[in-house]
């Protein structure tokens, strides 16, 4: 699967994913103790839904189009962050999570991003012109490593691939694995697509062999079964979520499903513990 951001910016994913990254944000935010933010895959950074990438898809209307139709104050949060880089009431602009997170710096936290492709660097580099955000230019997998422990008692790490590589979740799976021995403490999400329940279901399995605590499994599924060869949903895997995101997470959820459900389907978005 090919997940390029630029072709799927503002789509259900998006939504789910950005949603549940300023609650986890915020979440930590409890505490006064600063944070560091790190995004491994930042991409561009923000994306013109009306430009060539994303008008070949059209995701954006099955996703932050909806979202800003729908009423539920739960969306409050996403929706405001979405205006904030956009002019008029409709969004042209979509944010892609270097933006978001950077909206949520306060003065002691710091944001780190890294980008590998050429173009996608340099467009970066624009997005977060007048913010404090470090971008970098790496490999992402040895940067996620090389990052770790965070200078800062407590951080994030976002990781957010296109899956263009077939060893993808291999390396994801092997990083995990290495940053979780170096930083036992931290907090790591894990964004992915979904295909299949089976091909998922197997990933799972290698992921548990970790013997990683505390990780959640979050998975919106937007049919009510597999559609073949199509994407059928998105996940994060999360490591370490804060006590006071956990249990703010269910009515969240349930307003991203009703609001994110295809016409026909129900569609179905779940939060469980990899190894219970």
């Amino acid at each position: 699967m090919n997940y390029r951001h630029s072709f799927h910016a503002g789509n259900s994913a998006d939504v789910v994913k950005h949603s549940l990254l300023i609650a986890l944000v915020r979440a930590l935010q409890h505490k006064q103790s600063a944070l560091t933010l790190i995004d491994t895959h930042a991409g561009c950074g923000l994306y013109d839904l009306a430009g060539a990438d994303a008008q070949r898809t059209g995701e954006s209307t099955q996703g932050v189009v909806r979202a800003f139709a729908d009423q539920s104050p739960l969306l409050n949060d996403y929706r405001a962050a979405v205006r904030a880089v956009n002019v008029g009431a409709e969004p042209q602009l979509y944010p892609g999570s270097p933006r978001f997170l950077a909206q949520l710096l306060r003065p002691q936290d710091s944001l780190i991003l890294n980008e590998k492709h050429p173009e996608d660097v340099r467009a970066l580099r624009g997005a977060m012109r007048g913010t404090t955000a470090a971008v970098h230019q790496r490999d992402a997998y040895e940067f996620w490593l090389a990052m770790l422990p965070t200078r800062t008692p407590r951080g994030v790490v976002v990781v957010d691939p296109p899956y263009e590589q077939t060893d993808e979740r291999a390396r994801i799976t092997a990083t995990l694995g290495a940053a979780h021995r170096k930083w036992a403490h931290g907090v790591t999400v894990v964004w992915y697509p979904l295909k299949d329940r089976t091909t998922h279901s197997r990933w799972k399995e290698q992921l548990r062999k970790l013997g990683i605590p505390k990780m959640l499994c979050v998975e919106h599924w937007l049919y009510d079964s597999d559609q073949p060869g199509i994407y059928n949903g998105a996940g994060l895997f999360i490591v370490n979520p804060p006590y006071a995101f956990t249990q703010s997470l269910p009515p969240l959820l349930e307003a991203l499903r009703a609001a994110l459900a295809p016409e026909g389907h129900s569609g179905e978005i779940t939060a469980d513990w990899l190894n219970d």
